[in-house]
């Protein structure tokens, strides 16, 4: 990976690689089915990288940056004539307990920077040019808690890549040539009971975990009757290879609504290793040995982009803006 100075220059869009930030905005919306809309959010995507520069230029080194996701359905509307091999729907994974569900979204913005006020600006100029074309249906403002813990009190995103795993594990590479650096993205949003966290002993809470809660260190629970959160998302092959992901989950919450969440987000070269992850959290391995964490942490989203590299999407907002508008539209 290319040595950046991401304070001398503003962050360009698709940037997967963008330094991890204490403040984030993640947005979800779908496009109205019209032809208009589709032209008016072909339009504002291809303008994406002006508005990064407009807004973070008042600040460089707040580091604002957005990574534009795009799901499955609106990608089959952009008249382009392939489409990322792993790219599909979220797909609902029911458990013996707990359900994982399938929500709506078209496209993912993942708005990050230093500093909220920035997240907030850029957010509110880019769906005010959205305007009718589209319908937010998820909307939330994260912040780094402490030195990176969620609102559970452990450390998040210890695991993630650095370096040149990182793109390793997050790029797509040649096994699809064509969408060569971009990368899987997967959202769920988390609320907790923090009540009910708080009533199991610290002891149990590290073994749900599968890491100490004040140090952060890695517990050995290979031989333990039942696996951690750390060790049910963690996916090796039969040749004995790890596959890792990059998470930039951010705590968020309304304490005056009772409301305590933390946003999964995870970008990935492979989608099915978050699947899998998924699959080993709800159903569990063995069957039946689920996440414990679920118990007291409940999805309420759950949706699959892929956020193509920026000449990628440059290519396809072309494509669809060029494209003859459908009959009845």
């Amino acid at each position: 990976m290319s040595e950046k100075n991401w304070d001398r220059v503003p962050i360009d869009a698709q940037s997967i690689d963008a330094p991890l930030s204490r403040a984030a905005v993640f947005l979800v919306v779908t496009v109205a089915s019209e032809q208009t809309a589709l032209a008016k959010v072909c339009s504002v995507l291809d303008g994406l990288d002006d508005l990064i520069k407009t807004v973070g230029f008042r600040d460089l080194p707040a580091r604002l940056s957005c990574i534009v996701g795009i799901g499955r359905a609106f990608w089959d509307r952009l008249h382009f004539d392939q489409r990322p091999q792993e790219l599909r729907p979220f797909a609902r994974i029911e458990g013996a307990a707990h359900v994982a569900p399938s929500t709506p979204g078209d496209l993912l913005f993942h708005i990050r920077s230093e500093r909220p006020d920035l997240c907030f600006e850029f957010e509110r100029i880019l769906l005010d040019n959205l305007s009718d074309g589209v319908t937010v249906v998820d909307e939330v403002s994260g912040f780094r808690y402490f030195d990176a813990r969620d609102l559970l009190g452990f450390v998040d995103g210890t695991a993630n890549p650095t370096g040149l795993a990182l793109p390793a594990s997050a790029l797509v590479g040649d096994e699809d040539p064509n969408f060569a650096g971009g990368s899987y993205v997967v959202v769920q949003k988390y609320l907790h009971d923090l009540s009910a966290w708080g009533r199991i002993p610290t002891p149990l809470q590290e073994e749900i975990i599968g890491r100490t809660k004040i140090d952060n260190i890695e517990i050995d629970d290979d031989d333990a009757p039942r696996k951690s959160h750390k060790s049910l998302t963690t996916i090796v092959d039969a040749e004995g290879n790890e596959y890792d992901i990059l998470r930039d989950n951010m705590p968020f919450g309304r304490p005056g609504q009772r409301e305590f969440g933390t946003y999964f987000i995870g970008y990935c070269r492979y989608l099915w290793v978050i699947e899998k992850m998924l699959q080993r959290m709800y159903v569990g391995d063995p069957p039946g040995h689920y996440d414990r964490l679920l118990d007291v942490s409940t999805p309420h989203t759950g949706t699959t982009f892929f956020a193509p590299a920026r000449p990628t999407l440059q290519t396809l907002v072309q494509a669809a803006r060029q494209a003859p508008a459908t009959p009845g539209r």
